[in-house]
């Protein structure tokens, strides 16, 4: 990243953690995934931590992931997200068809034998290297924040902090079909979706149809011109 992107970063993410603040939201990082884990399960007993962030399933830490909470003014965990970085080698596509089973949605049966992945247009042209958006969370039933349009700030400050961490050439997530039917891929700010991504079969025998939203380098550096105030309420 040149010295004005890395200016323009900071000042976008510094902006981000402001009005956060303002709404009663304290922000926090970390790359510590053993902290991380042990958070989650103190404090969000009822969504267990994704495997892919789990450091008794992959070798994770500061050198390819890091991690956010927010906590409200009674010090409760609110929100989560996490980043985690990969180095491709050849495409997404590729990548991911032989690797999707460690992207397993949490706190659910999956029947991995009846599972699949169908790489879009998308997924086909992602190579170098990727990071991968999850871990999103804002606690249930909470009035404070949830429906102040917080939600999607929150998700481009963490993007945000991977660029001027890593500058990578992609930034991907998975998202089931509901929620991006729903425009949550559009409020985090993904510009670019692969739908029917991803069928996960679960055990008693229900299904969770995923899409893959991703954008460029060059995607989130028109995100980081638009301001962000008016998407909160």
């Amino acid at each position: 990243m040149t010295m004005h992107d890395t200016f323009a970063g900071v000042q976008y993410t510094t902006n981000i953690a402001r009005i956060a603040k303002k709404i009663g939201m304290d922000l926090r990082l970390g790359d510590d995934f053993e902290v991380y884990a042990d958070i989650i399960a103190a404090h969000r007993p009822d969504q267990p931590i994704g495997v892919p962030f789990d450091p008794e399933h992959t070798e994770i830490n500061g050198d390819n992931g890091f991690w956010m909470t927010g906590w409200n003014q009674d010090g409760e965990l609110v929100h989560t997200q996490a980043i985690r970085l990969l180095r491709l080698g050849g495409t997404l596509a590729d990548y991911f068809s032989a690797n999707f089973r460690q992207f397993p949605p949490p706190g659910v049966e999956i029947d991995f034998s009846r599972s699949c992945y169908r790489p879009g247009p998308g997924a086909r042209r992602i190579s170098g290297t990727a990071c991968y958006h999850g871990e999103a969370w804002i606690k249930p039933g909470d009035a404070t924040f949830r429906g102040t349009g917080i939600i999607g700030p929150l998700a481009r400050f963490t993007m945000a902090s991977a660029m001027l961490r890593w500058s990578p050439d992609y930034l991907f997530g998975l998202i089931s079909e509901g929620l991006a039917f729903r425009g949550l891929v559009e409020r985090e700010g993904y510009m670019h979706t692969d739908p029917g991504a991803l069928t996960w079969k679960l055990a008693d025998g229900d299904a969770i149809h995923g899409f893959m939203c991703w954008m460029a380098r060059e995607d989130m550096d028109h995100m980081m011109e638009m301001p962000v105030e008016r998407l909160v309420a």
